[in-house]
């Protein structure tokens, strides 16, 4: 299933296009997208003192997203460890890729802010859904 974004004006420059930091916001967006797909929201993890951050990130502008577009990002995942999880994002429109992200998520406790394991349920959860959104 894709996440869809529309282009507003907000997103864009002065020319009507996408300043490239918004990519990361709708990849970011995707992603809690992605979590909550599996029951998993952002205010539960923070009430149990968990959060998923942005460790590493890789992207790769391609062609430009304009104002008013529809566009859906893909998003995946290709590998775990112990405290993170490798995604894979792509930004598309009418079937060519605008962008492409590598992002490395770390689980982390908010309260010593330090890396943990990701929690069972969670690993779980994700590892026997076929990874997209």
């Amino acid at each position: 299933m894709d996440f869809p974004i529309r282009v507003y004006y907000e997103d864009t420059d002065a020319g009507g296009v996408v300043y490239h930091s918004n990519y990361l916001k709708f990849f970011e967006r995707a992603r809690t997208e992605f979590l909550r797909q599996y029951n998993f929201s952002q205010q539960e993890l923070f009430a149990q003192s968990i959060a998923f951050v942005v460790k590493k990130i890789e992207i790769e502008y391609k062609f430009p997203a304009r104002l008013d577009d529809l566009l859906n990002v893909e998003t995946t995942i290709s590998a775990f460890k112990k405290a993170t999880i490798l995604f894979q994002q792509n930004l598309w429109k009418d079937g060519g890729c605008l962008s492409s992200a590598t992002v490395t998520v770390a689980c982390v406790d908010l309260v010593k802010m330090k890396p943990i394991a990701i929690p069972d349920d969670i690993r779980q959860a994700l590892q026997t859904n076929k990874f997209s959104i």
